[in-house]
């Protein structure tokens, strides 16, 4: 499903503030795959997702998604086939427009048809709305009139999980989705992730500095630092690791300890 070729990006380069964010990463994602990446700070975890998304086109390399090079498409192109989630409740959504509107922006935003964004929504599709809405046990299915800012951070990020997925992308993106929640909305809200991805069998990359979600979740696990994939585990090798285990295994092919305070609180 999704192909990464030696991918490398410099931010900056030939100044003082030169950054090089990726060094040759590569990854290759079957269909239905559930990657989980942890990292420090500036590992590079975001910044890969951002070339996926093609927030900006890389320096080096390809990007391959369902069988399509789209190492230099657009990034509104890219959006109707990927989801991406942020650790910001705020984004992913327009807080003045209407829990209907919003929902329904996301709908046509994955059309085919050329002014899919001027088109209206029936009478069905609201109905639909309305039952994937009721899916969230939040009540939303009877607020759909209200603004998307009346509601909380985890309202918020239940529904931009809903809105990404509800035309199935051919990969999703969850930045960190949870961090912002308290510990009951952000165990809501990862459960119903998992449901979703399980039930439409979304192949899904996960950024997450939880060193047990990192092992429990989905079927394989990655380690960045320095704008490099250090480490990459799946299988009955990743079932018997613990997190201690993964720590150990960071220092020897990154060559140093994990310093990152979050990641190792979650122990």
């Amino acid at each position: 499903m999704l192909v990464i070729d030696s991918v490398s990006k410099t931010f900056n380069p030939g100044t003082v503030n030169e950054k090089k964010a990726l060094d040759k990463v590569s990854l290759t994602l079957e269909d239905g795959d559930f990657a989980a990446i942890v990292g420090s700070n500036g590992a590079g975890k975001s910044t890969l997702f951002h070339a996926i998304t093609g927030n900006f086109y890389v320096d080096e390399g390809r990007i391959v998604l369902g069988g399509e090079d789209i190492t230099y498409c657009r990034e509104h192109v890219r959006s109707r086939v990927i989801g991406h989630l942020f650790q910001d409740p705020l984004k992913g959504t327009a807080p003045h427009m209407t829990i209907e509107e919003n929902m329904a922006l996301a709908y046509l935003r994955a059309s085919t048809k050329k002014h899919a964004y001027f088109s209206r929504i029936s009478a069905k599709e609201k109905k639909k709305f309305r039952e994937q809405l009721s899916l969230l046990d939040m009540g939303l299915e009877d607020r759909m009139k209200q603004p998307v800012g009346l509601l909380s951070g985890g309202q918020r990020q239940a529904l931009t999980l809903l809105m990404a997925t509800m035309v199935t992308p051919r990969i999703l993106l969850l930045d960190e989705h949870t961090a912002a929640l308290d510990p009951a909305t952000a165990d809501k809200v990862l459960a119903l992730t998992k449901k979703i991805i399980a039930e439409r069998h979304i192949t899904c990359l996960m950024v997450t500095h939880n060193m047990h979600q990192a092992l429990s979740l989905g079927n394989r696990t990655l380690m960045m630092d320095g704008g490099r994939i250090v480490f990459h585990v799946s299988g009955e090798e990743r079932r018997k690791l613990t997190v201690d285990d993964l720590l150990k295994q960071f220092k020897v092919c990154a060559g140093k300890r994990l310093d990152n305070d979050r990641i190792l609180l979650s122990r």
